[in-house]
């Protein structure tokens, strides 16, 4: 018994890693050992060497490294103190101990540490069940790729602390170790297009990038007056051109494009048509046989290197479209950068030594050119797959991508994680395809066989991430950990659906727009014999293209189009009237009445109209009569001020917005439907990312008009869902100003806008479907 005793007491004072290395080869590990612990540092200090070893016999010089690395790195493998190797042993412990181990204290850790895993579950609990899926893929893949001795990323739900990038194939894809032979095989046609000076005076990349702008012009482009004109379409519609430079030209759509005469990079002249054949149909002309209509005059603007804004963009309708358009301009601007750095790389490698050039200066101060900004995870894959299809000739000549499995588990999504009879809009569907994690950012090198995906942002030609993405890097002022010097050579830079980013951060997007083509605070290992001179002056804002594709006209939007692009060739933005608002889909017969309210400028609206709420507006409301009263209010901060107003004043009301957890929803959407209250706060970020429909709704109250028109339409047809009540009890409310101009015409029309702008009384429309 006492040997037992003691026996148990010496298990009990082990730590688990020990115990695992008792059970696994029966003696207590040597490290806890001073004596072997002494020797093993002199042994780390002093390497033994045999004396009779013959340096000449390359055979017995390669069995004994195998044997000091079978025995020596075997023992130091058993000292590792990592945490990824803690994590593990800990795992590998506790299955061993759940599967029965004898010893009882072993047991009693074990559960121990089973309890504690537990209590974890329930903290993820809280977490959606989208990103819980995303999470599990995520980490089913990393397990994959551990397993295949890849460096291992972060585990999303805890933060990103180390992400994985790919440091193998750094050679392969370095531009100032290439040469254009080692490139392609058609390196004699792509030299004699650089030679050609024909395609060096008509090639828009040239154009634009070995444009050289003087002093005096660049200093005045921030105070100059843009000089604007109009000019409609037969596609875009009513377009306007905007320039600071005097020579201003505006742009004339071709009806007709021959991809031979856009300058493509040679390859993306056979795929192109390819590619884009799905969209195609048979009502394009036999001379067009590449573009669709859309296609071919938005890549009109791309190509010739203008600031671009188009706000119609419809993901049920043209959004794959245009993703592929821009795709195209991207891609050929990559390819077209990187040749000319390969075949100047040729070229210094034949000068004779001791010439000195400055001809080649084709470098930014980073190598990253193209910037992509968009909002799921399921968008980035759909670019990179485009870029796949657009780099490979042939079924046969199949491009290499590095990194490929990793990317799909962590970028895909498991068709088996949607919720089944999921009844949701079709827009809604379009938009939350695939993996919405809005978290992300990778690096794309891309050289013509091969593509790189996870690498080094500063090894990189094309960063694809979303405004979270981009912010964590970023950072902010005072923040140790923070990055933003591979932003200073950007080129292009592509925000898609930027409608989405004011439903989820708009900040994120204004906090990058800060940071982009700034001097790098560190050189990065750069040859500045070969950096442009307008990177070294500073000038890459004026070079840098962006192209800003919406689902609708908003004034933050608009703004950073106009303050944020100084695009020195100009800019074109597509601007639209609406002739119909959503009112005309409103499919119940419904009394409609639009509150005008008087503010004095734009920064007074957000108070005015709480105040003219609160005074005019909700007197109204309070009487028991008006009861099942929804207020939809767009603005989360308007949601918070008007919660604490209707508890202070202890209002009988309930609220859903988009961090109220499901059981509080079901709840207040029983409250509501049954009368026990009256009012119901509903904020419009939770009907886009949930799209319920809230029964019961009688009275309607618009607190400020939607960001999305098509919201309005569907929040008035939710009161068909009433079961009871008669159709002339039925009330809506809409709160505006003169500053909602363009909100109200997406709902109303331009028509009735402009009179209600005018009119500063209240206007009454009664509105069916038929209307």
């Amino acid at each position: 018994m006492g040997k037992r005793r003691g026996g148990r007491e010496l298990l009990r004072s082990l730590s688990k890693k020990q115990k695992k290395h008792l059970r696994e080869f029966g003696e207590e590990h040597p490290f806890y050992d001073d004596r072997v612990l002494l020797l093993l540092l002199l042994h780390l200090c002093f390497p033994f060497q045999p004396e009779n070893s013959d340096k000449s016999s390359a055979e017995s010089d390669s069995e004994t490294e195998v044997e000091q690395v079978s025995v020596y790195h075997k023992l130091l493998a058993t000292l590792k103190t990592s945490p990824e190797s803690e994590s593990e042993e800990e795992e590998d412990e506790s299955e061993s101990e759940e599967a029965g181990e004898s010893e009882a204290e072993v047991d009693s850790e074990g559960s121990q540490e089973t309890g504690e895993a537990d209590g974890g579950e329930e903290d993820k609990n809280d977490v959606p069940e989208q990103e819980k899926g995303t999470t599990d893929t995520a980490e089913q893949t990393l397990g994959q790729e551990q397993a295949d001795g890849a460096d291992t990323s972060c585990d999303p739900s805890r933060g990103v602390i180390e992400e994985f990038t790919d440091v193998k194939h750094e050679s392969e894809f370095s531009l100032e170790t290439n040469f254009m032979e080692e490139e392609s095989g058609d390196c004699s046609a792509d030299k004699r297009d650089s030679n050609s000076s024909q395609v060096f005076s008509e090639d828009p990349f040239k154009q634009h990038m070995d444009k050289e702008l003087e002093e005096k012009e660049v200093e005045k482009m921030p105070t100059l007056p843009k000089s604007s004109s109009q000019s409609k379409w037969p596609r875009l519609g009513q377009l306007t051109f905007s320039s600071t430079l005097e020579k201003h030209k505006t742009l004339k759509v071709d009806k007709e494009v021959d991809v031979k005469q856009l300058y493509l990079h040679k390859p993306l002249e056979s795929t192109w048509p390819k590619v884009n054949k799905q969209f195609l149909s048979s009502v394009n002309k036999p001379s067009d046989p590449s573009f669709t209509p859309l296609q071919r005059e938005l890549f009109c603007i791309m190509n010739t290197y203008r600031d671009l804004f188009y706000p119609e963009r419809n993901a049920l309708t043209n959004g794959e479209e245009i993703r592929h358009a821009y795709c195209l301009h991207a891609l050929n601007h990559v390819l077209k950068a990187n040749a000319q750095v390969l075949s100047n790389n040729a070229k210094r490698r034949d000068q004779k030594p001791g010439t000195d050039s400055d001809d080649y200066r084709d470098q930014g101060l980073t190598r990253p050119k193209v910037l992509m900004i968009v909002p799921f995870r399921e968008c980035a894959l759909r670019i990179v797959h485009v870029f796949i299809s657009l780099l490979e000739v042939n079924d046969k000549r199949k491009i290499d991508v590095s990194n490929k499995k990793r990317f799909k588990g962590e970028f895909g999504s498991d068709p088996e994680e949607k919720p089944p009879n999921l009844k949701r809009p079709e827009d809604y569907e379009a938009v939350f395809a695939g993996n919405i994690d809005d978290h992300f950012r990778i690096g794309v090198a891309i050289l013509q066989k091969s593509m790189r995906l996870y690498a080094p942002f500063y090894s990189s030609d094309i960063i694809i991430a979303s405004p979270l993405g981009m912010r964590t890097i970023i950072g902010a002022e005072g923040e140790k950990k923070r990055d933003f010097d591979f932003l200073s050579s950007i080129e292009i830079l592509i925000i898609d659906q930027a409608d989405i980013y004011l439903m989820q951060n708009w900040e994120h997007v204004l906090h990058l727009m800060k940071h982009i083509n700034l001097l790098p605070l560190d050189s990065h290992g750069v040859d500045f014999s070969r950096v442009r001179m307008l990177n070294l002056n500073n000038w890459s804002k004026y070079y840098r293209q962006t192209l800003l594709f919406s689902a609708l006209q908003d004034p933050q939007i608009n703004s950073v189009f106009n303050k944020h692009c100084f695009n020195y060739v100009g800019q074109v933005a597509i601007r639209n009237v609406p002739l119909s608002g959503s009112i005309s889909h409103v499919v119940v017969q419904l009394p409609h009445v639009f509150r005008r309210l008087e503010a004095e400028n734009v920064t007074s609206v957000i108070d005015t109209r709480f105040q003219f709420f609160i005074n005019k507006v909700l007197p109204e409301y309070r009487d028991a009569i008006m009861s099942h009263t929804l207020i939809y209010v767009p603005s989360y901060f308007d949601y918070v001020r008007l919660r604490n107003y209707f508890k202070k004043e202890e209002l009988n009301f309930t609220h859903i917005c988009e961090y109220t957890k499901k059981a509080g929803v079901c709840r207040a959407r029983r409250f509501f439907l049954k009368g026990e209250k009256q009012f119901l706060l509903f904020t419009e970020r939770f009907h886009f990312y949930k799209r319920y429909r809230i029964k019961g709704i009688r009275n309607l109250i618009f607190y400020e008009l939607p960001t999305y028109s098509h919201f309005y339409s569907e929040i008035c047809n939710m009161m068909k869902a009433t079961d009871n009540g008669g159709d002339a009890t039925w009330t809506c409310t809409v709160l505006y100003s003169k500053y909602d101009a363009q909100k109200l015409a997406a709902v109303v029309g331009i028509d009735r806008t402009a009179q209600m702008i005018e009119s500063k009384k209240n206007v009454h429309l009664f509105v069916t479907g038929e209307n």
